[in-house]
């Protein structure tokens, strides 16, 4: 702990905790790939808000659109009323960079919004009551995502859950044998983040996209970590020769501003305008703060060249994260596990890490698993520099 102690004690205190031991690290600044305390401290950020700063923290362009927007205006009126040309102007770039299939886009205040609006959707296009969804798999804490989170442990506090959720193991055929006539969608992490990096056979992913093709099922894919290059392309999907029929966005969407976003054909959309008008609706989804900045971020991915280096970078990271302590590294671009034999393990060296000036956290569903999931924008220097502190404390918490 960096905090003040009156300051630490009222975080304690009046912001509601959601864990009994939080990092409780006082930031007083961010800049870049680097986050400082109030007495100066540094830390090199290897989570990005978990996915969220992909282009960094407080991209100067970033920055600007930010400032820009609030001299002109904020919220405005509840959601798709008035023409706002920050939302006009990211979703037409959003859909300019997308499958023409993918051409409407709903915008929401997070990625599990998005992914209660998907929900919503499927079952209005289809007029089916089941969802398919995965084990291990991730999609937020809201009622409905928490209904099609594939773990019991997180889920089971919480009962009873939306029914009609049929939970099965990624990557297998077991899982195209679920899905049927009642089936409104399949909803799937195209690269499951909080298992610990597992990525699916691309085989496997196209015989579950043709299956929902036969039976008449949605396909949704969940992004909201694995997009935004992430993963070495713009899109994870595009890697593996699919297109969903349902596109869930969230976290690196708002360029550091909370943004969510589920995208689909505008003809799907259209079904949440009728029988009831305002089928989906939101006060703050699509605020024009957030989307000028999220705009101004994916810019940035698009006119420079930091998705292209991505693949370059996570190789450098697994030449150099070799230990004996370490069971396994598993990627998809800068988004890595570095896995060891058990939590507590991990929690030693996340720890260290963190008081040698390298903050990173683990995984929700791996706990043994250390996250790296920088700024795309971090340097060789840089990973250089991250990968030093981790072996070092890897080395100090073997001998302790």
């Amino acid at each position: 702990m960096n905090a003040n102690p009156e300051t630490y004690r009222l975080f304690i205190r009046h912001v509601a905790q959601t864990s009994p031991a939080p990092l409780g690290l006082e930031i007083v600044k961010a800049e870049g790939l680097y986050l400082y305390g109030p007495e100066g401290q540094q830390y090199l950020d290897l989570i990005g808000g978990i996915s969220v700063c992909n282009t960094g923290h407080r991209h100067p362009k970033v920055v600007a659109a930010i400032k820009d927007q609030a001299d002109r205006y904020l919220h405005l009126l509840v959601y798709g009323e008035l023409i706002q040309t920050p939302q006009v102007g990211y979703a037409a770039q959003l859909a300019a960079n997308l499958p023409e299939t993918l051409d409407s886009v709903y915008f929401t205040n997070s990625g599990a919004e998005a992914v209660e609006g998907a929900m919503k959707l499927s079952k209005r296009v289809t007029g089916r009551p089941e969802i398919v969804a995965f084990n291990h798999s991730y999609h937020g804490s809201t009622q409905g995502a928490l209904s099609i989170m594939g773990d019991e442990y997180w889920r089971n506090a919480f009962r009873p859950l939306l029914p009609g959720i049929k939970h099965v193991d990624y990557n297998t055929d077991a899982a195209l044998e679920m899905i049927t006539a009642q089936t409104a969608c399949v909803i799937a992490e195209t690269v499951q983040a909080e298992r610990g990096i597992f990525t699916p056979d691309k085989e496997w992913l196209q015989k579950l996209r043709r299956r929902c093709d036969e039976t008449g099922a949605l396909l949704v894919l969940d992004e909201i970590q694995a997009g935004f290059g992430r993963t070495g392309t713009m899109w994870a999907f595009e890697q593996y020769e699919v297109i969903p029929d349902i596109l869930l966005l969230g976290k690196a969407l708002g360029g550091g501003m909370p943004m969510g976003a589920f995208i689909a054909s505008q003809k799907k959309m259209e079904t949440l305008t009728g029988d009831p008008v305002l089928g989906h609706i939101t006060t703050f989804g699509g605020h024009p703060i957030n989307c000028a900045a999220g705009l101004a971020s994916f810019k940035v991915l698009l006119e420079e060249d930091w998705i292209s280096q991505v693949k370059a970078k996570e190789q450098l990271f697994l030449r150099l994260l070799k230990h004996p302590a370490i069971k396994a590294v598993r990627s998809s671009g800068l988004l890595l596990a570095v896995e060891f034999d058990s939590f507590e393990r991990n929690k030693k060296i996340i720890d260290t890490c963190i008081a040698n000036g390298v903050l990173t956290d683990w995984y929700l569903f791996a706990p043994q698993c250390l996250r790296i999931a920088p700024p795309l924008t971090i340097t060789e220097q840089q990973i250089e520099q991250a990968c030093a502190t981790i072996l070092t404390a890897i080395g100090s918490t073997t001998k302790s």
